[in-house]
């Protein structure tokens, strides 16, 4: 059987923790990898912020990614470097967890996350919760061995619509397995938003660049009011559409949606700048 938490983990050690307050914590991106995507360092802030709640909550109940209200990408990480993570909890009750968060490489910010809400579920439904709570004790103590994360593909993309400069539609196919699953989650896979995130940052950088002037290169800047209204399960098939809101003075203001059999599952704000502004 493989390691636990080693296809889709990213939180190595928990360096402090305040008991259902605030967590610091580290993650070293493996040197092997081609790349590391700013919403895999979004899912380890998360990730991190998790397990404060479930630890708090005595392994009894674990939250799910539902609300964020601000997503600042700041700044880079590269394989190889180490991220260190914090988070701070402005509350954890029985139904929900309210947090905001930081990503950081050697003192430089990465990330912020602000006002991002969990509801809390049954472990039960997700993991076992002695092995969740060994694996907590491992992370608070020696932490797991580094560079375990094979890194991920990125998911297929078929276009299905487009409205040059005012509409993208595309098709994401869910695979039907995956190592992640593996981790997210062992009992109920769930395909991971922050997967469905870089999907949708992909589309609308595609649909920036056909509005904002070429030749500067683009970057994400900011991901708001996101909202996740539904699990997406292995091997479903989620149209994805980003809309272009504004162009103007090198940003471009987009919304981003995502809908399986019809029901929207999944909506947010995205803002695409040019390099250097912002």
């Amino acid at each position: 059987m493989p390691d636990r938490f080693s296809a889709f983990s990213f939180v190595d050690r928990i360096t402090a923790l305040d008991d259902g307050r605030r967590a610091r914590g580290r993650f070293a991106i493996p040197a092997g990898l081609p790349d590391f995507s700013t919403c895999l360092v979004a899912e380890a802030v998360g990730q991190l912020a998790a397990w404060v709640a479930m630890a708090h909550a005595d392994f009894r109940r674990r939250p799910v990614a539902a609300l964020s209200g601000e997503t600042r990408l700041v700044g880079e990480a590269a394989p190889g470097e180490i991220l260190d993570l914090g988070v701070e909890i402005d509350s954890c009750e029985a139904d929900a967890v309210v947090y905001g968060g930081w990503a950081r490489v050697a003192d430089a910010p990465v990330l912020e996350l602000h006002r991002c809400v969990g509801p809390m579920l049954p472990v039960e439904e997700f993991d076992a919760p002695e092995a969740l709570r060994g694996d907590f004790e491992t992370l608070c103590g020696a932490g797991k061995p580094p560079s375990r994360f094979p890194g991920i593909p990125a998911p297929d993309l078929s276009l299905i619509d487009r409205i040059p400069g005012q509409r993208l539609r595309a098709a994401l196919h869910v695979p039907a397995s995956a190592p992640f699953f593996g981790d997210h989650f062992p009992r109920r896979p769930v395909f991971p938003a922050t997967l469905l995130l870089d999907a949708q940052i992909r589309l609308a950088m595609r649909l920036a660049a056909e509005t904002l002037p070429p030749g500067q290169g683009l970057r994400p800047a900011r991901v708001a009011d996101v909202k996740m209204r539904a699990f997406i399960l292995p091997g479903q098939a989620v149209e994805i559409e980003t809309v272009m809101r504004s162009a103007l003075d090198g940003t471009a203001d987009l919304t981003v949606a995502g809908t399986v059999d019809g029901k929207r599952v999944a909506t947010g704000r995205m803002e695409i700048v040019s390099r250097g502004s912002g």
